[in-house]
Order: C-alpha cells, then sequence, then structure tokens
C-alpha cells in the first residue's frame, strides 16, 4: 500500500496552470507596421516550435518535484522483533530419573528429557525479544547456556545436554539458587525462572523455600514443572516421585504457577499457558514500517533538469 506523508503538497500541481490564468503584463514596445506582402515573405518556414517542448518538459519536472515533496511512502507490515526487557532462565533437572521412558512422541515411547526438549525448544524459538538462557542441574547445578537473545544458541545447547555431565543426584536449591544469582545480575524490567524436575531435592544445601522467598523478594517469578506420572502425594514409596508439594511450595512464594505434567499432552498444555502468563513476543500486533518511495521522482526529476538545462538554447 502506497500512502503519502504530505498529501496536501500534491495542490502544488495547480500553480503552473493558475499562472496561465493571470492576466499578461503590458509592454511598452515601438512597433514598424509593414505592408502584408512584405510581411508575408519575411516570415520563416513553419517548424516545430521547440519552446513548446521545454515547456511540456518543465511541467514534468514540476510535477515529479511535487510528488516528491509530498513524500510518497509504502507501509510494510513486518514482526515486531525489538526486545521485551524479560529474561526467562530455564532450570532443567538431569538427574538419572529424566532417562525414563514414559512419554509419547509421534507413536513412540521417549525419554523425559527427550518430551521436554520436544516443548521447550518450541517455547525457547517463539520467545523472539526476550533473552532466554538454559542452567541444568543434577549433583550440582551448571549455566548451560548464559541469557541470550541468540535463541539458537540456547536450542542447541538444549539439544546437546547429556544426563549424568552432572552427576545424578537432584539438586533442585543449587539450581534455582544458581538461577537466582543469574536473574540477580540481570537489568530487565521483567524476570521469570521456569524450573522443571521429576524427583525430589536429593542434594539439597538448602531448602529450596529459602531461594523462592529471596527470589519473591527480588521480584523474580518462578514457575514450577512437575514431570512424571508419579508423585509423593499419590505414591509416596513409588520410585523416582516427584515431589509436587515443595514444586508447589516454590511457585506459590515466588508469585508463579505449577504445572503437573504427566503426558506430552500435559507438557504442551504447559507451555500454552505459559505463554498467556509470560506473553509470546511472536504474538504481538506487527510493526508498521514506511519505505520512502521520493527519491525515485526526486532523481528522476533532477534528471530531466539535466536535459532541460543541456537543451538550452544558446
Amino acid at each position: 500500500m502506497i500512502s503519502f506523508a504530505l498529501p496536501l503538497a500534491v495542490l502544488l500541481l495547480l500553480v503552473p496552470f493558475l499562472v496561465q490564468l493571470l492576466p499578461p503584463r503590458a509592454t511598452a514596445l515601438s512597433s514598424l507596421e509593414l505592408p502584408e506582402g512584405i510581411r508575408a515573405e519575411g516570415q520563416p518556414p513553419a517548424r516545430l516550435n521547440p519552446l513548446r517542448g521545454r515547456r511540456g518538459l518543465s511541467l514534468l519536472i514540476w510535477a515529479l518535484l511535487t510528488l516528491a515533496l509530498a513524500q510518497p511512502q509504502q507501509v510494510k507490515l513486518r514482526p515486531d522483533r525489538s526486545a521485551t526487557g524479560r529474561d526467562i532462565l530455564l532450570v532443567l533437572d538431569m538427574s538419572g530419573s529424566m532417562a525414563t521412558e514414559d512419554f509419547t512422541l509421534d507413536g513412540e515411547t521417549v525419554s523425559r528429557l527427550a518430551a521436554v526438549r520436544k516443548v521447550a525448544g518450541e517455547f525457547i524459538r517463539d520467545r523472539q525479544g526476550d533473552r532466554v538462557g538454559l542452567i541444568v542441574f543434577a549433583d550440582r547445578a551448571y549455566v548451560l547456556s548464559p541469557l541470550s537473545h541468540d535463541l539458537n544458541a540456547v536450542v542447541r545447547a538444549l539439544d546437546e545436554a547429556v544426563i549424568g555431565l552432572t552427576g545424578r543426584s537432584t539438586a533442585i536449591s543449587d539450581g534455582l539458587g544458581l538461577a537466582l544469582k543469574r536473574s540477580l545480575a540481570s537489568e530487565a524490567r521483567s524476570r521469570v525462572i521456569v524450573l522443571f524436575s521429576d524427583g525430589r531435592d536429593t542434594a539439597a544445601r538448602i531448602d529450596a523455600r529459602e531461594v523462592a522467598r529471596l527470589s519473591a523478594q527480588a521480584g523474580i517469578r518462578i514457575h514450577s514443572v512437575a514431570l512424571g506420572p508419579d508423585d509423593l502425594e499419590t505414591r509416596p514409596t513409588a520410585r523416582d516421585a516427584v515431589d509436587i508439594a515443595t514444586l508447589r511450595d516454590i511457585a506459590e512464594i515466588a508469585g508463579g504457577e505449577t504445572f503437573r505434567v504427566r503426558s506430552l499432552e500435559d507438557l504442551q498444555a504447559m507451555a500454552d499457558t505459559l505463554d498467556a502468563l509470560e506473553p509470546n513476543p511472536a504474538l504481538r500486533p506487527p510493526i508498521a514500517v514506511y519505505q520512502g518511495l521520493w527519491p525515485w521522482p526526486a532523481g528522476l526529476a533532477l534528471l530531466l533538469l539535466g536535459v532541460l538545462m543541456w537543451r538550452r538554447p544558446s
């Protein structure tokens, strides 16, 4: 779609025609009257009037300059890729139980880690405008990918994460503590931590709830995701049962939400709900970008002006 920034400038096209309506200026010139026969013999043979061609060229130049002054512009809609001022840290449990194959993906049974990679990878790719980072924990916590706008790098780090690299225990408090430390160093307007775990804190140095309280005091939200079919509330004797009560307390203390995930469908619903809680930048309305087209008529007018000056009679 093409529009004009100064549409009223188009009215200047009428100026040459208004000038023609002005009465001719009176001139006091003495003249000599010749007989009709002598005057006819003295006239040059009829030929094309060069002034008429120059006048038409001048009008065209005027029209092009007027068009350039009106500033024609083309409107293009582009996705809003501007920074949101929000940091999201994903804190992922990499204990041995994450290798348990109890999720179904495309008709095949896959591990909990593979399911998280699938859904979390899509979630990360859609966060254009957010800074996203990845922290993994087992015996200890490590920053696998720092907060960055390079979302592809974060997804690669997620895909390359290997169970057993940081041990096989579940140090939830260490993972949260490292995420809180990194978030406190950020100056983002909004800071969010998303904790994924499928077990209980078996290598705790401090209570994870204390980390959540410090996070709440700093205005950092924590959402928790409880993975796996069993939890300590319904099957307290089950092996690798997730400590849903602790994860729920962490989220409630830090102003977030808790998601109970038993299947890939639950995991996808979690990502959709999280998009609503932390609005997805990809869903923002597009930005109207105006591309100026005035150099084209202005350049053509300049070219024709050069032709006009070159053809100027001596």
